[in-house]
């Protein structure tokens, strides 16, 4: 420490022309110049690992940023996929800001189920993954000893099935949907891609490339697995064509209550009709609701007054009324698709009654 000091000092003082052992003062000079310019003054010796502690640093900062923010999309996304299961386990409407009777359309087709599981659980399985490993990633603190790559690559995996997946279903609703309007699985969908392309970025090209047949593999793994589900599908669908079952009649033993009543009379008094089937669930559900005496009240179309087989089409009315499930409602011209709650009904159709509650 005290060589540093001495060569510090300015080259006037006599100290510094004491303990300098060269011959010329010029010499000495510009040597203590050259030792001065890299000098850092410190305690102890300088440990290597400190030198470099910002550029160590940089690279985690960036991959907590993008763990972060997956694992924010993936608790959004678990919430979203947890609802639909919700619904679809319980047997109940989904509430569709946009798109109404056709988002619910979307969500209740055969397109709904993979291998008979309803597709939301999927989504939210999915989800809760990418979420968990966010938060893993960004505190470095994997389970089962994983390391820090592998988790990564994991997460990659995950998030490119679901882009595949995302990708293949805006596929089935530009093309078996094109009228219909599904804002939960454009909002699925944005999540996918915006998952996908947040850890892509964070690999970088140079490591994208090394994994790109591995995604490509995925990929077409998650579509031909959704393909084989759905040709099952439409293969059970083909058997329904040998199903003949003739006609019956449904009986309903709720009793109406007068809300259900006065409503069914204004319903009928404005010409509003209910089209439905003898074999469809939700029909009677919703005439159950309604109870057996307001249900001689509504004006019904039976659209399957024959029966149901091969061959048996759709009853005029219906169809000329473009008539595609059931139950549906026609009230002021408005098409209703699925069942409906009495609010919805009295709103469509101007019903107001007072000191008249629902039941």
């Amino acid at each position: 420490m005290a060589g540093v000091l001495s060569v510090s000092n300015l080259p006037s003082f006599p100290r510094t022309r004491r303990v300098s052992s060269h011959r010329t003062p010029s010499f000495a000079a510009k040597f203590k110049r050259v030792v001065i310019l890299p000098a850092k003054c410190s305690p102890g010796p300088i440990d290597k690992a400190d030198q470099e502690p910002e550029l160590a640093s940089s690279p985690s900062h960036t991959g907590i940023s993008s763990y972060n923010w997956c694992a924010g999309l993936g608790v959004l996304g678990f919430s979203e996929t947890g609802y639909l299961t919700y619904l679809k386990l319980t047997d109940s409407e989904a509430f569709c800001p946009i798109g109404g009777g056709t988002c619910a359309d979307v969500l209740n087709s055969d397109y709904a189920l993979v291998f008979g599981v309803p597709l939301p659980l999927f989504g939210m399985v999915a989800y809760g993954l990418v979420a968990s490993l966010g938060l893993f990633l960004a505190k470095k603190k994997l389970p089962f000893d994983i390391e820090e790559d592998s988790g990564r690559s994991i997460l990659l995996g995950i998030t490119t099935s679901m882009s595949a997946a995302s990708a293949y279903f805006l596929y089935l609703l530009s093309t078996k949907f094109a009228a219909a309007t599904c804002s939960y699985c454009l909002l699925s969908a944005a999540l996918s891609f915006t998952l996908f392309f947040t850890i892509v970025k964070d690999f970088g090209l140079q490591q994208i490339q090394n994994v790109v047949g591995l995604q490509l593999f995925i990929a077409g793994l998650v579509v031909a697995a959704l393909n084989t589900s759905y040709s099952n599908s439409e293969a059970v669908l083909t058997n329904l064509n040998e199903i003949n079952l003739p006609y019956y009649e449904t009986t309903i033993l709720t009793p109406s209550s007068p809300y259900a009543l006065s409503l069914a009379k204004h319903l009928r008094s404005i010409g509003a009709k209910i089209y439905g089937a003898f074999w469809c669930s939700h029909c009677q559900e919703q005439k159950k609701m309604f109870g057996y005496e307001a249900v001689e009240i509504l004006d019904y179309v039976e659209c399957f007054p024959d029966g149901f087989r091969k061959g048996t089409k759709i009853a005029k009315e219906c169809s000329d009324a473009g008539i595609e499930g059931f139950p549906t409602w026609v009230i002021n011209g408005k098409v209703l698709s699925g069942e409906q709650e009495f609010s919805v009904l009295a709103k469509e159709s101007g019903f107001v009654v007072e000191d008249t509650n629902p039941s």
